[in-house]
């Protein structure tokens, strides 16, 4: 397996170790699946009377999506969303591939920092910060951060005077799930105005940022809001400013069933940065992804402890026929929308879930309309308003894939129900590629 090649920037064993050595991932056994490792965790927790949600995490698919982008995205050095999501193991994993960090807090700074992470691979991309946060950014070195007013400026001139800024602009996000720019990011009509400021204060901006958007649904987005920068650095050039970074946010989705896939952004992003922004300009192109590094990599498995039938809505000719398949079926999970799953409400990019079961189901089983609810007290802990699958029972798993994206990070303990464990688990060969604690 050739990805020492690829994976150039870690060029030591213990620059690798320095990372990946404490609380070391799950080696999977040599032929050994994440379906096996889920069915022995299942056997294990049984044993010991729990039922609690865990998820699985798969460092082999964040590896495989660097290796991906490396291919894709040649020119552009990705900056992983902490904020996204935060698991020690998955941002260990990010820091062994040399992938810079996206930071929107001093949190999360000392948390990158804390793993030993340089503070030029981190960029601090929140316009809007407390002064205290800026404050902990300059005494420690973290310099690259990004603004988009003026009363931002006066509080970095104060505060971190010789930061190198970023100046976010609002793009087109209207064909995305999730916009930003109604909150984010400067107008280009007021570009010059901010640049002036910027130069008065003697502030350096060195580039210039963007987020066309969550659950971007058209790669054009990145073409016209790459063009919409180059304006901006003509602009800036005029002004004395020599730009020498672009960074053109994130939005990507992990998901292999996304809509649009990521090699059709890939070849527009490609296009647009070769005819505005060649490498012949020595601009340094940078880009935030989350979601595309961690959304396909976790596997959430939740139980089902509780379960009733509604007969008050079956059809009268069913007679109540418990077989009936207009019978209707309600289950009761032990993680929902205020743990694990709540992306359902907080993420318009990741609406929607399809839990399955993680027994073998027979095509010859009836499937029945059932509503799948979370466990706590509260109505809108609703994981699915109707799905049709076979009769579960008390003590069934349910698998949910596609769940790395804003949910460990935004989870809950609410009323008192316990946080899906993680278990992060690799490969041996992706162990030994990224580790190098085999030659």
């Amino acid at each position: 397996m050739e990805v020492n090649r690829d994976l150039a920037p870690v060029t030591t064993k213990e620059s690798a170790m320095h990372v990946l050595s404490p609380e070391p991932p799950i080696i999977l056994d040599s032929g050994e699946r994440i379906s096996d490792f889920i069915q022995d965790k299942i056997k294990e927790l049984h044993s010991v009377d729990s039922e609690e949600p865990f998820y699985v995490a798969s460092l082999d698919c964040v590896f495989k999506k660097h290796l991906r982008w490396l291919t894709e995205l040649p020119r552009v050095k990705p900056f992983y969303a902490v904020k996204c999501n935060n698991t020690a193991a998955v941002l260990r994993m990010i820091s062994a591939l040399d992938i810079g960090f996206d930071c929107a807090s001093k949190g999360e700074i000392q948390l990158v920092l804390s793993l030993g992470v340089t503070p030029d691979k981190i960029i601090y991309a929140h316009t809007t910060k407390p002064l205290s946060h800026i404050k902990y950014a300059c005494a420690h070195g973290v310099d690259m951060m990004t603004f988009d007013n003026e009363d931002e400026l006066l509080k970095i001139s104060l505060c971190h005077a010789k930061a190198k800024l970023v100046l976010r602009i609002a793009v087109d996000d209207s064909e995305s799930l999730l916009r930003l720019s109604s909150k984010f990011g400067a107008r280009l009509v007021s570009v010059g105005k901010l640049l002036k400021r910027a130069a008065e204060l003697g502030l350096d901006v060195i580039g210039v940022s963007f987020h066309v958007g969550s659950g971007c649904m058209g790669s054009l987005a990145f073409k016209h809001a790459i063009e919409d920068a180059r304006h901006v650095f003509d602009t800036a050039n005029l002004l004395g400013f020599q730009m020498t970074l672009l960074d053109i946010g994130g939005g990507f989705s992990g998901r292999d069933d996304f809509q649009v896939k990521f090699e059709e952004f890939s070849e527009v992003i490609n296009g647009a940065l070769d005819k505005f922004f060649p490498p012949s300009s020595k601009v340094q192109i940078i880009a935030e992804p989350g979601r595309y590094y961690v959304e396909s990599a976790f596997t959430l498995v939740a139980n089902v402890f509780a379960k009733r039938a509604i007969s008050d809505d079956l059809d009268e000719h069913s007679n109540g026929d418990e077989n009936s398949p207009e019978r209707i079926m309600m289950y009761y999970l032990n993680d929902g929308v205020y743990g694990s799953l709540s992306c359902l409400i907080n993420d318009a990019a990741h609406s929607k879930v399809e839990p399955y079961l993680h027994r073998a189901v027979k095509s010859s089983e009836q499937r029945y309309r059932s509503v799948i609810w979370g466990p706590t007290c509260d109505s809108i802990d609703k994981v699915t308003n109707s799905c049709w699958i076979p009769e579960l029972h008390v003590g069934d798993w349910l698998l949910i894939d596609n769940m790395g994206a804003y949910s460990v990070s935004l989870s809950t303990d609410f009323n008192g129900f316990e946080r899906a464990h993680i278990y992060p688990v690799v490969t041996a060969e992706i162990w030994r590629a990224v580790n190098f604690s085999h030659t």
